[in-house]
């Protein structure tokens, strides 16, 4: 049985090593809540258990908190969750610690893609790859063989980047043109949009994603442009990714998607066309990866 002192002692272990914890659950869950639930799950846990033999704390705590997020994460695909509605009150900018956790070790892209995956894929990848622990630790998590969790880790990998016969021409000046465009979005910056914007640029949305005096279809840069500053927070809760092999911009607050622009950039490195999307069927059979 643990003492009041060794509890004293692991509580200490466990706060020096939180950063850590919270950062492996929102890299595996990708909302700052759900990993700070999975991080007091794992404490619980940890603070309940004989420890006394443990050699190695930090990779013991890390391994108890990755199994809460694992649970959260199947039980997500049970309820089989759908994409958030525009008007849901967690459509805000990302938290500052959210933003800390993600600059530390992965890019918001990252956590927007790790999401289609499915559980035992995104742990294996997550677990490995960004956090360097044993194949055989992690096959003990998932209650499979080192071999095979290998090969989780690995088809992980290949749908995370693009295949390289879908490299479409001149797609690297492109995402650089995105991204000036999110990042110009998220600062409400109206002359840089209207230089990224052709002058004739058409812009589509879902009426579901907008009130109802936005219109559905807008032309214009200026036009365009200025409708940007009602939506500066949806714009913090953007990642640019490809989709279906062009880049374009995920919008996924408490990581979850929410919508996607696609985005056509013309000969001239402007943008053309932004088509903004949050059907729930198109957003399922879209195929997100990282820009390469």
């Amino acid at each position: 049985m643990n003492t009041a002192v060794d509890l004293v002692d692991l509580s200490r272990r466990f706060e020096a090593d939180r950063g850590r914890l919270k950062s492996v659950a929102l890299q595996l869950l990708g909302s700052v809540p759900d990993a700070e639930d999975a991080v007091q799950a794992a404490w619980l846990k940890a603070s309940r258990s004989d420890y006394a033999a443990v050699t190695n704390l930090t990779a013991w705590l890390t391994t108890i908190t990755a199994h809460e997020a694992l649970d959260q994460l199947r039980a997500r695909k049970r309820r089989a969750e759908q994409p958030l509605d525009a008007a849901d009150e967690r459509l805000v900018a990302p938290a500052a610690d959210e933003d800390a956790l993600t600059a530390d070790s992965v890019s918001r892209a990252l956590l927007v893609v790790l999401d289609r995956l499915p559980p035992a894929q995104r742990v294996a990848f997550v677990l490995h790859d960004v956090f360097a622990m044993p194949f055989e630790t992690i096959a003990e998590l998932l209650d499979r063989t080192p071999a095979a969790t290998k090969k989780l880790a690995s088809r992980a990998r290949g749908r995370l980047q693009p295949a390289p016969a879908a490299a479409a021409p001149r797609r690297a000046e492109h995402v650089q043109v995105v991204q000036a465009f999110l990042a110009a979005s998220r600062d409400g910056d109206i002359d840089a949009l209207v230089k990224l914007l052709a002058p004739d640029v058409v812009r589509t949305v879902d009426p579901s994603l907008v009130p109802p005096e936005v219109p559905v279809e807008m032309r214009g840069a200026r036009a365009v442009a200025e409708e940007t500053r009602r939506f500066t927070d949806r714009a913090c809760a953007g990642a640019v990714v490809l989709i279906d092999g062009r880049p374009g911009i995920a919008i996924a607050p408490a990581g979850r998607l929410l919508a996607l622009l696609r985005i056509a950039v013309g000969a001239n490195n402007r943008i053309r066309v932004i088509d903004i999307t949050g059907d729930p069927e198109r957003l399922r059979v879209a195929v997100l990866t990282l820009p390469s």
